[in-house]
């Protein structure tokens, strides 16, 4: 059987909730894990653990050496040295940080459309979203519209969008947080879901001001889809937040278990070539989106995504309604991302995940097509 069969019948059974919560005869194209099943290596070395007692690194935490090395073999990026730490996973790290570096009120600055949990962190936090425009027009200020900001957010590669900043994009935003002093969040879980030509820079390899004001949060769940693991790391150039956190109480912020840590070890350290042919999957099925939403009779606005397995699609000018995701699920049977989730200014939009076969991927598209078809026909 291929490494990247798909078995939709063992997936509603399961635990996941891309699967098992939809109703029979849904598809399932919405949050953001794969169908596929993690690298052999990874499954194997978590059936190998026979002690499940409290763990014993005696020569360190294997994750945060893994990310130190994986970041200097990947990304040509050296992280500083006892600055990791463990984290369960992104929303912890991006609450920890708003708490601690961050005051009620403050405004923060982030790339929307964004991932829905980070803006709710914000909010929820009592502190106020500041958009910023993925792509600016070319009057935009930057300067200025972060003016009176604590912190800035980089989701790089971005999701939705599937956008991958060059370094003179990256190279402006450290620019401009240089100059206000502003904690630099770098959001970099899809790293590894970049498409050639387009290359991953990590924010805080940018120079050394940048490498010190950038907390560099990521994670092996989304490329080798394990994200029930919970494990995360957050490397934290700021040294008076790095000092703020070890100074905290002992295990205020708890610990990742021992699964986390031996998956994400396997994933960072073993499983490249499941990755490798992960991503040949993932471009032809790329390239089967795109070429499916040339066919749409509507101006989608589509721009193939440079990273992540995540297809961006305006249907605003479709026959699908005002809530496109909600006639798709409601009519085709067929469960995307609204992407009211993602920014007000978004409704029109839906989201696909297409980490799936291309058999299932192909269903999906042709039921949105049908749904278009049947919508406009009235």
């Amino acid at each position: 059987m291929s490494a990247f069969a798909v078995d939709t019948g063992r997936l509603r059974d399961g635990h996941g909730v891309k699967w098992g919560s939809l109703p029979p005869g849904t598809l399932g194209a919405w949050v953001a894990d794969m169908d596929f099943a993690p690298a052999p290596v990874i499954r194997r070395r978590l059936a190998e653990l026979t002690d499940l007692g409290y763990p014993h690194w005696p020569d360190g935490d294997p994750v945060i050496a893994a990310f130190e090395e994986r970041m200097a073999a990947r990304h040509g990026w050296t992280p500083m040295p006892d600055r990791t730490r463990v984290f369960s996973d992104l929303i912890q790290t991006l609450q920890i940080v708003i708490e601690h570096a961050t005051r009620p009120g403050d405004r923060i600055a982030i790339h929307l459309p964004n991932y829905p949990p980070f803006l709710a962190s914000i909010t929820r936090a009592g502190r106020h979203v500041v958009p910023l425009p993925v792509v600016p027009a070319a009057d935009f200020d930057l300067l200025e519209t972060l003016r009176g900001c604590a912190m800035l957010i980089v989701v790089n590669p971005h999701n939705p969008t599937g956008h991958v900043f060059t370094r003179a994009e990256l190279d402006a935003l450290a620019a401009a947080a240089a100059e206000l002093d502003l904690v630099v969040l770098a959001d970099e879980i899809h790293a590894d879901l970049v498409y050639a030509p387009h290359t991953h820079i990590p924010f805080a390899s940018l120079s050394a001001d940048a490498a010190a004001r950038t907390v560099t949060a990521t994670s092996a769940t989304k490329a080798f889809n394990i994200a029930g693991v919970r494990c995360a790391t957050a490397h934290i150039g700021d040294a008076a937040l790095w000092e703020t956190l070890a100074a905290l109480p002992l295990d205020y912020l708890g610990q990742p278990g021992l699964h986390g840590r031996v998956a994400t070890t396997a994933a960072w350290r073993e499983a490249g070539p499941w990755l490798s042919g992960l991503m040949t999957l993932l471009t032809e099925n790329r390239a089967r989106v795109t070429e499916w939403a040339a066919t749409l009779p509507w101006a989608t606005g589509y721009r193939e995504p440079q990273a992540t397995y995540l297809a961006w699609l305006d249907c605003t000018g479709s026959p699908l309604g005002p809530d496109p995701a909600g006639h798709l699920l409601r009519h085709a049977g067929v469960k995307v991302s609204a992407g009211a989730e993602f920014s007000p200014d978004t409704a029109g939009f839906i989201r696909i995940n297409f980490a799936t076969s291309p058999d299932v991927l192909s269903e999906v598209l042709s039921r949105i097509s049908r749904a278009g078809v049947y919508a406009a026909a009235g």
